[in-house]
């Protein structure tokens, strides 16, 4: 099966194919400015140039769906949609906090925790088995402070993410490591995709939004009385 993978969720633009469980092409590029409305579309073409396909070869296209930056995932969104339409294949989202416990899987760690950064003190956040890589803990928006993952303070545990600068500095945690340059990658929806493809777990195209967890900073909604 020959799959186009778009991840837009965080300042990592990234884009590949694979045909089944095999890698033909990445395209990628972490920027500070969030480059994916200029860029997507290019890599797009770029992978499937590398891959050696045409666009009309792709059987199903998969996004990682969030959580992460409102306007990347709305882009990678509308994107794929957008391919799924025009090709007439089916479209597969996985959560982009997957994606970044992927090298890690078997590395001799008890437990692999995703720390994508927010703003202020807060993260997006899940944890999975060191071993197999099956989720601990769902996704969760979570404020850090000192008590924050405490529980998993005798045990081995890496924190992968950008988040996880922030986190270093306040968890009381001193053997646990701490990735930082670990951004959500296109390459590593694969497996989890093909088990959804397995398995036609499918999204309905027009009802699809992506996982922006976008209401947990707790803001009051104001009356139409406050704004006055």
């Amino acid at each position: 099966m020959k799959i186009l993978y778009l991840e837009t969720s965080s300042r990592n633009c990234s884009v590949a194919v694979s045909d089944d469980e095999k890698l033909l092409c990445l395209c990628e590029e972490v920027s500070e400015n969030y480059k994916q409305s200029e860029s997507l579309h290019t890599f797009v073409e770029w992978a499937l140039e590398g891959a050696g396909l045409s666009l009309k070869e792709i059987e199903a296209v998969s996004l990682g769906k969030g959580p992460g930056s409102y306007t990347g995932l709305r882009i990678g969104a509308s994107s794929a949609k957008g391919f799924c339409y025009g090709l007439k294949v089916p479209l597969i989202a996985v959560n982009s906090m997957e994606s970044m416990i992927e090298p890690f899987i078997g590395q001799n760690f008890d437990y692999i925790i995703s720390l994508v950064d927010a703003r202020r003190m807060e993260v997006y956040t899940a944890v999975y088995d060191g071993i197999t890589g099956n989720e601990v803990s769902v996704t969760e928006a979570k404020i850090l402070d000192e008590q924050s993952f405490i529980e998993f303070k005798d045990k081995k545990v890496i924190f992968v993410g950008d988040g996880a600068r922030k986190a270093k500095e306040v968890l009381q945690l001193p053997d646990a490591v701490f990735n930082d340059t670990v951004y959500p990658s296109a390459q590593y929806l694969i497996r989890k995709t093909l088990q959804k493809a397995g398995n036609k777990e499918f999204e309905d195209i027009a009802y699809f939004e992506p996982f922006y967890l976008k209401d947990f900073h707790g803001v009051k909604k104001k009356r139409p009385s406050d704004e006055n």
